[in-house]
């Protein structure tokens, strides 16, 4: 992928801060708990809401707001709040918009802890959850009426799917059903779901945001009417707030996000076509493989995680096991390349589990692109395929 414009806006956002005390470079952190008030009437007026600004950093924080307002300029979002992990995010805003006796929707294949919670929560609390087929359009539309909300994830984990965001969102809007987005896989570099129609976009901040595997977070970003629904109704009662420091990370990490998703595209387009043709490899699941599949209309780059399939003349663990430069772990984003068998994910004891409700091969394997060198990383596949094959 060329390099941006200087002009882009996504790059300037990137890469531009607000005036910091003393004329400091990085932004310092506001390490504090609560933020007290030269006056009874400063105080009372704050409370009242006639003046803006922190009071508690369970509520709002300068760090966190600094995060927040540079993740909801990438977004092209109105307002934005920051969590302390993706799930924080993904659970408030799906409560911000289901109460008790509603129906969503969900695409299938979603992220596995998502599942687990619209599995084993929300029928607690009264919600009823469908799956159905995102990139299908038809069977979307025959699930949407009277659903409160539709939930979707694009590209889908493990399998990569995508979905017509915009054509999906039309369809909602018709009924009167909320849409929400996951957007951890591409980021705001490469997608836009609120520029498709979606309501609300999801981060795991954690992700490619940070960038740097040091940081859990999340963030939900909006219309300021879904942002103020979403304070009002979750936010200050859950208590899962962003931390100043985790903040900080982001907003460091977030300095070097278009340069790194350029970077992670790169290499695994290259690493991508060589394992396309390797013959221990039957099938390699990433949207660059579907470029006329009509999900893929709202992306403008692709990140560097995907799956494949291996052949069955290879043992999985013994591929995994024979990886230098992978790492067997879960998460992605970070310098680091990853690995993550589907086999382990199918077995994991955390209840309902979409790789078993879905279907999704014991014999797929999920790879993350980090940032180092290509080639190495090209040779390190070679030798732990050729170390997997069976006797």
């Amino acid at each position: 992928m060329t390099p941006q414009h200087p002009h882009d806006p996504v790059a300037a956002t990137l890469t531009a801060d607000a005036p910091n005390p003393w004329g400091a470079v990085v932004p310092p952190i506001a390490q504090t708990s609560l933020f007290t008030f030269a006056s009874y009437e400063a105080m009372a007026a704050r409370f009242a809401g006639e003046t803006s600004g922190p009071i508690y950093s369970r509520g709002d924080n300068p760090t966190v707001m600094e995060f927040e307002a540079k993740l909801a300029a990438l977004e092209s979002a109105e307002a934005a709040r920051g969590f302390a992990s993706g799930m924080a995010a993904i659970s408030a805003a799906i409560l911000s918009v289901v109460k008790a006796g509603d129906r969503m929707l969900c695409v299938r294949h979603v992220y596995p802890d998502a599942y687990r919670f619209m599995e084993k929560l929300l029928p607690r609390l009264g919600v009823r959850v469908e799956y159905v087929d995102g990139s299908d359009p038809a069977a979307v539309a025959a699930a949407l009426p009277g659903a409160a909300l539709l939930y979707l994830e694009s590209p889908t984990s493990w399998v990569m799917q995508t979905q017509p965001l915009r054509e999906l969102c039309a369809l909602a809007r018709q009924h009167g059903v909320v849409t929400i987005c996951d957007n951890s896989w591409a980021t705001p570099v490469f997608q836009r779901p609120l520029d498709c129609g979606v309501d609300l976009v999801v981060h795991s901040a954690s992700k490619y945001l940070s960038g740097h595997s040091d940081t859990v977070a999340g963030v939900v970003a909006g219309s300021s009417a879904r942002i103020a629904a979403l304070n009002d109704l979750v936010y200050p009662y859950l208590g899962a707030k962003l931390a100043p420091m985790e903040a900080w990370l982001l907003v460091r990490g977030m300095r070097t996000l278009q340069l790194r998703m350029q970077h992670h595209a790169a290499a695994a387009a290259v690493l991508i076509e060589r394992l396309r043709a390797h013959p221990g490899v039957t099938a390699v699941l990433h949207p660059s493989q579907a470029p006329a599949a009509a999900g893929n209309a709202s992306l403008r780059g692709f990140s560097s995680l995907f799956s494949l399939e291996l052949a069955p003349h290879l043992d999985v663990p013994a591929f995994c096991n024979a990886l230098k430069l992978f790492r067997i772990g879960v998460s992605w984003g970070g310098h680091e390349s990853l690995v993550f068998p589907s086999a382990i994910g199918r077995a994991q004891n955390a209840g309902p589990n979409p790789l078993l409700a879905f279907d999704v091969s014991g014999r797929l394997v999920r790879l993350y692109i980090g940032l180092e060198g290509v080639d190495d990383l090209w040779d390190d596949l070679q030798q732990a395929l050729a170390s997997a094959r069976r006797p």
